[in-house]
């Protein structure tokens, strides 16, 4: 039989290492060498060569007796205790095979530390429907929601009036147990929530006739909310302490409002910027003419050059969104597109008429009638 090797040597640290280092070691070697997660043909003999290293000295008797006489030292302790001794798996106060995982997926012990600290409520989400104009203005609403207040019976601590929780019988206010479960690794100790306190480490002994004992109760709440001007589709707010009640006296959580923006049929917007379109005819189009133009902060006047093209687009300074940050108002840019009569009278045709002659196009019309008699009365006159 191979003879054990130093204890201190095994978790890698001095004689005169501290508790913390002790378990960091011992946390470090765990995760590498236990055997689900390595597959090495020794890692599990490593695996317990290192629970039994660190049962030893985590423990202070343990820890004193080791250092004055060795491996023999721990000969009074083999069987006493939960798992220990060098063919169990017992954590000792480190808290089990649970607490290796949930460390080395980000959770750890520390975590579960301190079950009577106060903890804050849980965040809450509304949603808000806006439609285009008031996400650019903004707007001040009341909006009523759900959610779990503190209970004004108790106070949030669950107990009847003039009495108190008081110290769990069975965590002794802990919050969790410790429980030893034969694996095919041996004896292993895990650390579970206890089933009589729910991991508060308190118990009601008259439960709050109001709560029965959660400390919370349905409300029907109601806040104001200043919507900012400039607020654009799925930006939201934080109204800080608007959420559900904490525990333990923790703090009341946040309340996140997302807005929702509905669509314009006259305008579209990017950012700050406004997008609209504009019909205008020929006539506008080749001499010129100021039309009124539609924004958000009403009509406005556009002079449109002569011999403006199709899809030309003209910027309106400041009559976009404000911006959210306190910056500069956006522009709006307005689109013009000449529209084409579909129908023209005698007049309006005799008047093309000539201006094709004027401009001498040679034109073949599809229509046939009036157009072609008055196309006709103009070759004339060459």
């Amino acid at each position: 039989m191979a003879e054990k090797r130093d204890y201190y040597e095994v978790l890698g640290v001095s004689r005169d290492a501290s508790d913390d280092e002790i378990k960091k070691a011992f946390r470090k070697l765990s995760k590498k060498y236990h055997p689900d997660l390595n597959k090495a043909p020794d890692a599990e003999a490593k695996f317990k060569e290192v629970n039994e290293a660190y049962e030893a000295l985590s423990d202070p008797q343990k820890r004193a007796a080791y250092d004055q006489y060795g491996h023999a030292g721990m000969d009074g302790f083999n069987g006493a205790g939960a798992g220990a001794g060098a063919g169990g798996a017992g954590f000792g106060d480190f808290g089990g095979f649970d607490d290796i995982f949930s460390s080395f997926f980000g959770g750890g012990s520390a975590q579960r530390q301190q079950p009577n600290a106060p903890r804050q409520g849980n965040d809450l989400q509304y949603r808000m429907d806006l439609d285009f104009k008031e996400a650019i203005f903004g707007k001040t609403t009341t909006i009523s929601y759900n959610r779990e207040a503190t209970c004004e019976t108790c106070n949030g601590s669950g107990a009847a009036p003039g009495t108190s929780p008081v110290t769990c019988h069975k965590c002794h206010g802990t919050g969790y147990i410790e429980a030893d479960r034969r694996t095919p690794l041996g004896v292993m100790r895990t650390r579970e929530v206890c089933d009589v306190c729910g991991g508060t480490g308190k118990e009601i002994k008259e439960k709050c006739p109001t709560c029965h004992g959660t400390g919370h109760t349905a409300q029907r709440h109601s806040v104001k909310v200043n919507v900012p001007a400039g607020v654009d589709d799925g930006q939201q707010m934080r109204l800080q302490g608007q959420g559900e009640a904490g525990t333990n006296g923790g703090p009341y959580g946040d309340l996140y409002v997302v807005f929702r923006v509905k669509s314009s049929k006259d305008f579209n917007r990017e950012g700050t910027e406004i997008y609209s379109d504009m019909p205008i005819s020929f006539v506008q189009a080749a001499l010129g003419d100021e039309i009124n133009v539609d924004t958000v902060y009403g009509p406005v006047k556009l002079k449109i050059p002569a011999g403006t093209q199709t899809d030309t687009s003209f910027r309106l300074r400041g009559k976009g969104a404000p911006s959210l940050n306190g910056g500069n108002t956006g522009d709006q840019h307005v689109r013009v597109h000449i529209v084409t009569p579909k129908s023209l009278n005698s007049s309006q045709k005799e008047a093309l008429a000539a201006f094709m002659k004027a401009s001498g196009e040679t034109v073949k019309p599809q229509e046939g009638g009036l157009f072609n008699k008055i196309k006709d009365s103009l070759k004339g006159d060459r």
